[in-house]
Protein backbone atom coordinates (compact mmCIF):
# COMPACT_ATOMS: atom_id res chain seq x y z
CA UNK A 1 0.00 0.00 0.00
CA UNK A 2 0.96 3.67 -0.41
CA UNK A 3 2.54 5.86 2.16
CA UNK A 4 0.18 8.51 3.87
CA UNK A 5 0.86 11.54 3.19
CA UNK A 6 -1.03 14.18 5.16
CA UNK A 7 0.61 16.94 3.02
CA UNK A 8 -1.66 15.63 -0.12
CA UNK A 9 -5.67 16.88 -0.72
CA UNK A 10 -6.52 13.83 -2.22
CA UNK A 11 -8.01 11.47 0.54
CA UNK A 12 -6.58 8.40 -0.27
CA UNK A 13 -3.54 9.77 -0.24
CA UNK A 14 -3.71 11.19 2.64
CA UNK A 15 -4.79 7.84 4.20
CA UNK A 16 -2.22 5.62 1.95
CA UNK A 17 -5.29 3.97 0.27
CA UNK A 18 -4.97 2.80 -2.92
CA UNK A 19 -8.54 4.28 -4.82
CA UNK A 20 -9.63 0.03 -4.60
CA UNK A 21 -9.04 -0.34 -1.30
CA UNK A 22 -12.13 -2.25 0.36
CA UNK A 23 -13.46 -0.83 3.92
CA UNK A 24 -11.17 -3.38 6.13
CA UNK A 25 -8.24 -1.24 4.25
CA UNK A 26 -9.40 1.52 4.69
CA UNK A 27 -10.48 0.92 8.34
CA UNK A 28 -7.10 -0.26 9.63
CA UNK A 29 -5.56 2.91 7.62
CA UNK A 30 -7.90 5.74 9.99
CA UNK A 31 -7.70 3.36 13.10
CA UNK A 32 -4.00 3.80 12.68
CA UNK A 33 -3.36 7.39 11.64
CA UNK A 34 -6.03 8.52 14.11
CA UNK A 35 -4.78 7.01 16.76
CA UNK A 36 -1.28 8.22 15.95
CA UNK A 37 -2.05 11.60 15.39
CA UNK A 38 -5.33 11.94 18.17
CA UNK A 39 -4.37 15.32 19.94
CA UNK A 40 -4.72 13.87 23.64
CA UNK A 41 -1.44 12.06 22.42
CA UNK A 42 -0.26 15.23 21.07
CA UNK A 43 -0.26 17.73 23.32
CA UNK A 44 -0.19 21.48 22.19
CA UNK A 45 0.63 20.47 18.53
CA UNK A 46 -1.06 22.66 16.01
CA UNK A 47 -0.12 20.09 13.53
CA UNK A 48 -1.30 17.22 15.39
CA UNK A 49 -4.49 18.49 15.01
CA UNK A 50 -4.85 19.73 11.40
CA UNK A 51 -3.38 16.09 10.66
CA UNK A 52 -6.14 14.89 12.89
CA UNK A 53 -8.75 16.70 11.65
CA UNK A 54 -7.70 15.41 8.08
CA UNK A 55 -7.73 12.03 8.48
CA UNK A 56 -11.26 12.01 10.19
CA UNK A 57 -12.51 13.73 7.18
CA UNK A 58 -10.91 11.46 4.17
CA UNK A 59 -12.12 8.22 6.45
CA UNK A 60 -15.23 9.59 7.10
CA UNK A 61 -16.20 10.05 3.11
CA UNK A 62 -14.36 6.87 1.75
CA UNK A 63 -16.43 4.52 4.35
CA UNK A 64 -19.58 5.57 3.37
CA UNK A 65 -20.40 3.96 0.24
CA UNK A 66 -22.81 7.00 -1.60
CA UNK A 67 -20.12 9.50 -0.47
CA UNK A 68 -17.40 7.33 -1.95
CA UNK A 69 -18.90 7.19 -5.10
CA UNK A 70 -19.39 10.51 -5.56
CA UNK A 71 -16.12 11.62 -4.65
CA UNK A 72 -14.29 9.19 -6.91
CA UNK A 73 -16.25 11.17 -9.57
CA UNK A 74 -16.03 14.65 -8.31
CA UNK A 75 -14.10 14.92 -5.78
CA UNK A 76 -14.60 17.34 -2.72
CA UNK A 77 -16.86 19.49 -3.88
CA UNK A 78 -18.94 17.10 -5.44
CA UNK A 79 -19.49 15.51 -1.83
CA UNK A 80 -20.47 19.08 -0.47
CA UNK A 81 -22.54 19.93 -3.03
CA UNK A 82 -24.31 16.63 -2.98
CA UNK A 83 -24.84 17.47 0.91
CA UNK A 84 -26.03 20.69 -0.22
CA UNK A 85 -28.92 19.37 -1.87
CA UNK A 86 -27.68 17.46 -5.45
CA UNK A 87 -29.85 14.70 -6.62
CA UNK A 88 -27.35 11.68 -7.14
CA UNK A 89 -26.98 11.30 -10.63
CA UNK A 90 -28.98 14.34 -11.21
CA UNK A 91 -26.59 17.11 -10.99
CA UNK A 92 -25.48 19.69 -8.46
CA UNK A 93 -27.33 23.11 -6.60
CA UNK A 94 -27.48 25.37 -9.79
CA UNK A 95 -26.66 22.34 -12.28
CA UNK A 96 -23.44 23.00 -12.06
CA UNK A 97 -20.45 20.67 -11.46
CA UNK A 98 -17.31 20.17 -10.37
CA UNK A 99 -14.73 22.14 -12.21
CA UNK A 100 -17.11 24.02 -14.02
CA UNK A 101 -18.48 25.98 -11.36
CA UNK A 102 -21.83 25.86 -9.49
CA UNK A 103 -23.38 28.13 -11.43
CA UNK A 104 -24.46 30.64 -8.81
CA UNK A 105 -25.81 27.63 -7.02
CA UNK A 106 -25.38 26.60 -3.53
CA UNK A 107 -21.92 25.69 -4.14
CA UNK A 108 -18.80 27.05 -2.08
CA UNK A 109 -15.43 26.81 -0.90
CA UNK A 110 -15.33 22.66 0.66
CA UNK A 111 -15.49 23.24 4.24
CA UNK A 112 -12.91 20.88 6.53
CA UNK A 113 -14.50 18.69 9.57
CA UNK A 114 -13.68 20.99 12.39
CA UNK A 115 -11.94 19.85 15.54
CA UNK A 116 -14.76 19.00 17.81
CA UNK A 117 -16.21 17.23 14.34
CA UNK A 118 -13.25 15.03 14.61
CA UNK A 119 -13.41 13.76 17.83
CA UNK A 120 -16.75 13.14 17.78
CA UNK A 121 -15.86 10.82 14.83
CA UNK A 122 -13.33 9.55 16.61
CA UNK A 123 -15.37 8.61 19.55
CA UNK A 124 -18.07 6.94 17.45
CA UNK A 125 -15.49 4.43 15.47
CA UNK A 126 -14.21 3.02 18.68
CA UNK A 127 -17.41 2.48 20.46
CA UNK A 128 -16.83 3.26 23.63
CA UNK A 129 -14.14 1.30 23.91
CA UNK A 130 -10.59 2.75 24.81
CA UNK A 131 -8.96 4.11 21.66
CA UNK A 132 -5.26 4.00 22.73
CA UNK A 133 -6.03 -0.09 24.68
CA UNK A 134 -2.99 -1.11 26.33
CA UNK A 135 -1.96 -4.40 27.77
CA UNK A 136 -3.07 -5.83 31.29
CA UNK A 137 -0.86 -7.08 33.98
CA UNK A 138 2.31 -6.20 33.01
CA UNK A 139 2.66 -5.14 29.68
CA UNK A 140 0.14 -8.05 28.39
CA UNK A 141 0.90 -11.64 29.95
CA UNK A 142 -2.11 -13.77 30.29
CA UNK A 143 -4.13 -11.77 27.17
CA UNK A 144 -3.89 -11.22 23.66
CA UNK A 145 -4.85 -7.81 22.23
CA UNK A 146 -4.98 -9.47 18.98
CA UNK A 147 -8.48 -10.42 18.40
CA UNK A 148 -10.63 -9.72 14.79
CA UNK A 149 -12.26 -6.28 15.59
CA UNK A 150 -15.44 -7.16 13.45
CA UNK A 151 -17.29 -6.16 10.55
CA UNK A 152 -18.38 -2.47 10.71
CA UNK A 153 -17.06 0.52 12.33
CA UNK A 154 -18.32 -0.91 15.92
CA UNK A 155 -15.90 -2.56 16.69
CA UNK A 156 -16.78 -6.74 18.65
CA UNK A 157 -15.00 -7.63 21.63
CA UNK A 158 -14.26 -11.19 22.57
CA UNK A 159 -13.50 -12.42 25.98
CA UNK A 160 -10.22 -11.78 27.31
CA UNK A 161 -7.76 -13.55 29.91
CA UNK A 162 -8.86 -11.05 32.52
CA UNK A 163 -12.53 -12.04 32.21
CA UNK A 164 -13.74 -8.87 30.75
CA UNK A 165 -13.80 -7.67 27.09
CA UNK A 166 -10.30 -7.33 25.46
CA UNK A 167 -10.50 -3.24 25.04
CA UNK A 168 -7.53 -3.37 22.51
CA UNK A 169 -8.58 -6.43 20.37
CA UNK A 170 -9.58 -3.20 17.33
CA UNK A 171 -6.43 -1.85 17.30
CA UNK A 172 -4.27 -4.64 15.92
CA UNK A 173 -7.28 -6.22 13.80
CA UNK A 174 -5.51 -9.27 11.54
CA UNK A 175 -2.27 -8.96 13.38
CA UNK A 176 -0.72 -12.00 15.88
CA UNK A 177 1.87 -11.97 18.90
CA UNK A 178 3.51 -14.70 20.90
CA UNK A 179 2.99 -17.34 18.56
CA UNK A 180 -0.62 -15.85 17.56
CA UNK A 181 -1.26 -16.43 14.22
CA UNK A 182 -1.53 -14.03 11.44
CA UNK A 183 1.87 -12.15 12.45
CA UNK A 184 4.01 -11.85 9.48
CA UNK A 185 8.42 -11.77 10.06
CA UNK A 186 8.89 -10.59 6.32
CA UNK A 187 9.70 -7.63 5.70
CA UNK A 188 9.53 -5.16 2.67
CA UNK A 189 12.66 -3.34 4.22
CA UNK A 190 14.77 -6.02 4.82
CA UNK A 191 13.51 -6.01 8.54
CA UNK A 192 13.22 -9.91 8.76
CA UNK A 193 14.40 -11.88 11.91
CA UNK A 194 17.77 -13.50 10.87
CA UNK A 195 17.89 -17.06 12.08
CA UNK A 196 21.10 -16.60 14.27
CA UNK A 197 19.45 -13.76 16.71
CA UNK A 198 16.06 -15.90 17.63
CA UNK A 199 17.26 -17.04 21.06
CA UNK A 200 14.76 -17.76 23.84
CA UNK A 201 14.13 -15.65 26.26
CA UNK A 202 14.49 -17.16 29.84
CA UNK A 203 11.89 -16.98 31.75
CA UNK A 204 14.05 -15.95 34.56
CA UNK A 205 15.38 -13.08 32.63
CA UNK A 206 13.42 -9.65 34.79
CA UNK A 207 15.47 -7.18 32.31
CA UNK A 208 13.41 -7.98 29.24
CA UNK A 209 9.53 -6.13 28.14
CA UNK A 210 7.45 -9.60 27.78
CA UNK A 211 6.96 -10.76 24.29
CA UNK A 212 3.19 -9.33 22.82
CA UNK A 213 3.85 -5.63 24.89
CA UNK A 214 1.86 -3.25 22.72
CA UNK A 215 4.51 -0.28 22.11
CA UNK A 216 4.99 3.01 20.07
CA UNK A 217 7.90 4.33 18.61
CA UNK A 218 9.27 6.70 20.18
CA UNK A 219 13.13 9.61 19.89
CA UNK A 220 13.85 7.71 16.51
CA UNK A 221 16.64 9.90 15.11
CA UNK A 222 17.52 7.91 11.51
CA UNK A 223 13.53 7.15 10.84
CA UNK A 224 11.69 9.80 12.08
CA UNK A 225 8.48 9.52 10.26
CA UNK A 226 8.37 6.15 12.61
CA UNK A 227 7.77 8.08 15.94
CA UNK A 228 4.67 7.51 17.05
CA UNK A 229 4.16 4.23 14.74
CA UNK A 230 2.54 1.45 17.46
CA UNK A 231 3.63 -2.42 17.26
CA UNK A 232 4.35 -5.27 19.82
CA UNK A 233 7.13 -6.79 20.89
CA UNK A 234 8.03 -10.02 19.87
CA UNK A 235 11.37 -10.73 20.72
CA UNK A 236 14.69 -9.16 22.85
CA UNK A 237 17.67 -9.88 21.68
CA UNK A 238 20.00 -10.01 24.63
CA UNK A 239 22.74 -9.87 22.60
CA UNK A 240 22.46 -6.59 20.46
CA UNK A 241 19.97 -5.67 23.79
CA UNK A 242 17.23 -4.46 21.64
CA UNK A 243 13.74 -5.84 20.66
CA UNK A 244 12.57 -6.99 17.44
CA UNK A 245 8.99 -4.96 17.17
CA UNK A 246 6.03 -5.58 14.42
CA UNK A 247 4.47 -2.56 13.79
CA UNK A 248 0.90 -2.46 13.60
CA UNK A 249 -1.31 -3.52 10.42
CA UNK A 250 1.77 -4.02 8.58
CA UNK A 251 4.47 -6.66 7.57
CA UNK A 252 6.81 -4.76 8.56
CA UNK A 253 9.31 -5.10 12.04
CA UNK A 254 12.41 -2.65 13.27
CA UNK A 255 15.02 -3.24 15.43
CA UNK A 256 14.77 -0.93 18.18
CA UNK A 257 15.99 0.41 21.39
CA UNK A 258 14.46 -0.04 24.66
CA UNK A 259 14.77 3.83 24.84
CA UNK A 260 13.31 4.39 21.33
CA UNK A 261 10.01 1.75 23.03
CA UNK A 262 6.69 3.45 25.29
CA UNK A 263 4.61 0.57 26.49
CA UNK A 264 1.08 1.15 26.41
CA UNK A 265 0.12 -0.33 29.53
CA UNK A 266 -2.89 0.04 31.83
CA UNK A 267 -1.85 1.75 35.30
CA UNK A 268 -3.54 3.57 38.25
CA UNK A 269 -3.92 6.80 39.58
CA UNK A 270 -2.94 7.03 43.16
CA UNK A 271 -2.39 9.89 45.99
CA UNK A 272 -4.08 12.65 44.01
CA UNK A 273 -4.64 15.81 46.80
CA UNK A 274 -6.34 18.29 44.52
CA UNK A 275 -7.99 15.83 42.38
CA UNK A 276 -8.66 12.81 44.88
CA UNK A 277 -11.92 11.54 42.24
CA UNK A 278 -9.26 10.33 40.28
CA UNK A 279 -7.21 7.84 42.83
CA UNK A 280 -8.45 4.48 41.98
CA UNK A 281 -8.80 4.92 38.99
CA UNK A 282 -7.33 2.94 35.86
CA UNK A 283 -5.94 4.30 32.71
CA UNK A 284 -4.10 3.87 29.94
CA UNK A 285 -0.74 5.35 28.79
CA UNK A 286 -0.51 6.95 25.89
CA UNK A 287 2.31 9.34 25.66
CA UNK A 288 5.63 10.31 27.72
CA UNK A 289 6.04 14.20 28.66
CA UNK A 290 9.36 15.08 27.95
CA UNK A 291 9.51 18.90 28.80
CA UNK A 292 7.12 18.31 31.74
CA UNK A 293 8.48 14.33 32.71
CA UNK A 294 5.17 13.33 32.97
CA UNK A 295 2.58 11.04 31.19
CA UNK A 296 -0.38 11.18 29.55
CA UNK A 297 -2.76 9.01 30.61
CA UNK A 298 -6.55 8.07 28.82
CA UNK A 299 -8.88 7.10 31.73
CA UNK A 300 -11.62 4.89 29.96
CA UNK A 301 -14.25 5.36 32.01
CA UNK A 302 -14.28 9.14 32.61
CA UNK A 303 -13.18 9.40 28.79
CA UNK A 304 -10.97 11.95 29.33
CA UNK A 305 -7.04 12.28 29.31
CA UNK A 306 -5.03 13.79 32.53
CA UNK A 307 -1.40 14.41 32.88
CA UNK A 308 0.40 13.13 35.66
CA UNK A 309 3.73 12.42 37.56
CA UNK A 310 5.05 9.23 37.67
CA UNK A 311 4.71 9.34 41.30
CA UNK A 312 0.79 9.01 40.71
CA UNK A 313 0.80 6.16 38.69
CA UNK A 314 1.23 3.09 39.93
CA UNK A 315 2.53 0.15 37.29
CA UNK A 316 1.30 -3.03 38.14
CA UNK A 317 3.56 -6.03 39.09
CA UNK A 318 5.38 -8.07 36.30
CA UNK A 319 5.91 -4.78 34.80
CA UNK A 320 9.42 -4.23 33.06
CA UNK A 321 10.63 -0.55 33.55
CA UNK A 322 13.87 1.48 33.53
CA UNK A 323 15.67 2.63 36.77
CA UNK A 324 15.74 6.39 36.22
CA UNK A 325 16.85 9.62 38.09
CA UNK A 326 18.87 7.87 40.86
CA UNK A 327 21.24 10.55 42.97
CA UNK A 328 22.62 7.60 45.74
CA UNK A 329 23.33 5.04 43.06
CA UNK A 330 23.57 6.75 39.55
CA UNK A 331 24.94 3.83 37.97
CA UNK A 332 21.72 1.69 38.12
CA UNK A 333 20.12 4.34 36.15
CA UNK A 334 19.44 2.89 32.70
CA UNK A 335 18.69 -0.38 33.70
CA UNK A 336 15.55 -2.46 33.06
CA UNK A 337 14.10 -4.49 36.17
CA UNK A 338 10.02 -6.33 37.20
CA UNK A 339 8.37 -4.74 39.62
CA UNK A 340 7.95 -7.28 42.08
CA UNK A 341 6.37 -5.62 44.49
CA UNK A 342 4.23 -2.51 45.05
CA UNK A 343 4.47 -0.72 48.83
CA UNK A 344 2.34 1.16 49.50
CA UNK A 345 3.00 2.63 52.56
CA UNK A 346 5.97 4.07 51.39
CA UNK A 347 4.94 4.53 47.62
CA UNK A 348 7.84 2.26 46.56
CA UNK A 349 8.45 -0.76 44.13
CA UNK A 350 10.94 -3.71 44.87
CA UNK A 351 12.59 -4.14 41.61
CA UNK A 352 14.03 -7.38 40.49
CA UNK A 353 16.76 -6.60 37.95
CA UNK A 354 18.65 -10.26 37.99
CA UNK A 355 18.12 -13.31 39.99
CA UNK A 356 19.79 -12.06 43.18
CA UNK A 357 19.39 -8.58 42.80
CA UNK A 358 16.34 -6.85 44.16
CA UNK A 359 16.39 -3.00 44.50
CA UNK A 360 13.79 -0.42 46.41
CA UNK A 361 12.94 2.41 44.46
CA UNK A 362 10.80 5.29 44.68
CA UNK A 363 7.75 5.49 42.24
CA UNK A 364 9.03 8.95 40.53
CA UNK A 365 12.66 6.39 39.94
CA UNK A 366 10.59 3.65 37.24
CA UNK A 367 9.58 4.50 33.89
CA UNK A 368 7.95 2.47 31.28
Amino acid sequence: MPTPNLNEDDYYKILGCNRSANESELKKAYRKLAVKWHPDKNPNNEVATTNFQKISEAYATLSDAKKREVYDQYGKEGVDASEQGGVPGGGFPGGGFPGGGFGGGGGGMHQHMSPEEAQAFFSTFFGGSDPFGGGMGGGGRGSSPFASSGRGRGPSFRSSGMGGADPFSMMFDGMGGGGHPGMSFSSSRGGGFPQQSQPQVSQQRFDAIPNGTVVSLKGLKNAPERNGDRGVIKQYVPSTGRYFVTLEDSDENMSVKPTNLLQHIHVRIHDIQNQPELNGKTGTIIAWNENKERYNIYVMTMKKVVCLKAANVVLDVGTVGMVCGLNSRPELNGKFGTIKEFIRDNNRYDVQLSPQHVIRVKMENMRV
